[in-house]
């Protein structure tokens, strides 16, 4: 018998088994061992040792029905005979053998053994899938799901295909073998779950769940269908497995999101300013990439993060925002630190540049993403007043020397040219024409202020009398520093037309001989600025 079995010669080996056990159970009910109790306990033995036998070769067919190349159509098929057999052969009656006592002519269940073998088949596909090591290929898991997907999916065409015919409709042999796989995939995804997974590596996993496992990638694939069926399978990760996961995966993100923040500030540092670069223009405007490179960080992990389910864009979202709120104070105080360690022509665009930048974030963050930034207005109200302190600050550092002269005997008798504090404040006030309404304009406004409100301070400050022709050639030099001063504010963009008359009724004050004329024009200055003491 053990012979037939190792054949595979099923049929002939369970008739001769069931031979066996018909003898011994008629023997034992006509008594034939009531003086020799151990041989029939032998016999009973015997008996089932090959049942057992046969029960392992039912289970090694099976397991071997997907290792093979080509599929064992008569085997199959004599597979199924074998089990209908048996069962017909030991009805299921209900009872149970107890212990110590004999198993003769009780049900094998080899129904049950086939359904098990078919789980141990697909646990041992799962786990022969190739999976390199962390070390030697960075996208091991990448590779690894891959392979998997692969794999099964040419088992379950193969199943389909080939397996399906071999088996009576009533075994479900398709629902079965998913089913099987799906447990099996489940075990083995729980186990790498355990591991400890990076950033990319949790993403890889949490989107093969999510969006590939069911899709036509894998199960949904067209040559699957119908007979591959997902409707009823259970979840393939339990909720608190899955949750865990998405924890994780933000948890990892953190770290990732600071990185790339911290890049766009390096890069800034040794691209743009170490090396002095200038900002593009771009519509007239100064351009920085700071608000693009920011929100394309967060657009695209949002985009990826919904995807696998829309509450993990929005973590996503409120986690690229938290670290946002920590890095533009960071990006703000490195940008102050590297302009007052040093006079770089191009501090003023980059200032224009940034604050247009900003503006653009806050924009795009609260109509793209439509997320609270009020933390983030205060954040940048804040640096947008500090960076323009700086910008006030180096302009009165560069002009106060030549506001200064004014008036002084090497300014009276000097013969530079009339427009040199001009070009000192071009410096600063060009860019703004390049800046965002309505800040541009805002600060413009207050340059243009700065600059007559300074003149005029040096001006009336007490001094030695001048003589008639002294006065005349002051009064005609502060006429033509104001009307250069002017025209080039105006020609900047400046709307402060009130601040125009300023300087020419104090000069032509100052150079007026006739007290009633004088009166004339401390007239008109006091209608232009009715507040003047």
């Amino acid at each position: 018998i053990n012979e037939l079995i190792q054949k595979r010669q099923l049929l002939e080996a369970f008739a001769s088994i069931k031979y066996l056990e018909d003898e011994t159970i008629a023997e034992r009910d006509a008594e034939k061992y009531k003086d020799n109790p151990q041989e029939f306990v032998r016999k009973s033995k015997d008996v089932d040792l090959l049942y057992n036998s046969l029960t392992n070769a039912i289970q090694s067919i099976v397991v071997g029905t997907l290792e093979h190349p080509t599929v064992e159509d008569t085997m199959l098929t004599s597979l199924v005979t074998l089990i209908a057999r048996e069962a017909a052969a030991h009805p299921n009656t209900g009872d149970v053998a107890g212990p110590g006592s004999d198993l003769l002519g009780t049900p094998r269940k080899w129904r049950e053994e086939w359904r098990e073998a078919i789980n141990e088949s697909a646990r041992k596909r799962v786990q022969r899938v190739p999976m390199a090591s962390k070390e030697e290929e960075s996208s091991w898991l990448d590779l690894h799901l891959g392979f998997l997907q692969k794999q099964l999916r040419e088992d379950l065409l193969k199943i389909k295909l080939s397996v399906k015919k071999c088996y009576p409709e009533e075994y479900q042999v398709c629902d079965m073998y998913v089913e099987a796989f799906h447990r099996a995939i489940a075990s083995h995804l729980q186990d790498l779950s355990q591991r400890p997974l990076e950033f990319n590596e949790l993403y890889t996993l949490l989107d093969w769940v999510a969006n590939i496992y069911r899709s036509e990638l894998f199960l949904g694939h067209p040559d699957l269908k119908p007979e591959i069926k997902t409707e009823n399978l259970s979840l393939l990760l339990t909720p608190d497995d899955w949750d865990k996961l998405k924890n994780d995966y933000i948890a990892s993100a953190k770290g990732k999101i600071k990185s790339y923040f911290g890049n766009i500030l390096r890069l800034e540092v040794t691209e743009k300013w170490e090396k002095e670069v200038h900002p593009e223009v771009k519509e007239n405007l100064y351009h920085s990439s700071v608000s693009f490179d920011i929100q394309t960080i967060i657009g695209e992990h949002m985009k990826i993060s919904g995807a696998i389910s829309r509450s993990l864009g929005t973590k996503m979202v409120e986690l690229c925002l938290a670290e946002l709120l920590e890095f533009i104070p960071r990006f703000g105080e490195e940008f102050v630190v590297w302009s007052t360690a040093q006079d770089s022509p191009i501090f003023a665009p980059y200032f224009v540049a940034y604050i247009n930048s900003f503006h653009d974030l806050m924009s795009g963050l609260e109509t793209v993403f439509e997320v609270n930034t009020e933390e983030l207005q205060k954040i940048l109200a804040a640096l947008t007043r500090n960076f323009t302190d700086i910008f006030l600050n180096k302009l009165r550092t560069k002009a106060q020397p030549l506001l200064k002269k004014i008036l002084t005997k090497d300014w009276i008798l000097a013969t530079e040219r009339p427009d040199s504090l001009a070009s000192v404040v071009s410096q600063f006030s060009e860019h703004l024409q390049h800046m965002k309404e309505p800040v541009g304009q805002e600060l413009l406004r207050d340059v243009h202020k700065y600059v007559v409100r300074e003149y005029i301070v040096q001006v009336i400050k007490p001094r030695r009398k001048m003589n008639e022709e002294t006065r005349q050639h002051v009064s005609e030099k502060m006429n033509k520093e104001a009307r250069i001063l002017n025209n080039m504010l105006i020609d900047q963009g400046s709307d402060s037309d009130w601040l125009l008359p300023a300087i020419h009724h104090i000069a032509n004050i100052i150079g007026e001989k006739k007290k009633d004329k004088i009166k004339e024009h401390i007239k008109e200055l006091c209608q232009d600025y009715p507040d003047i003491r």
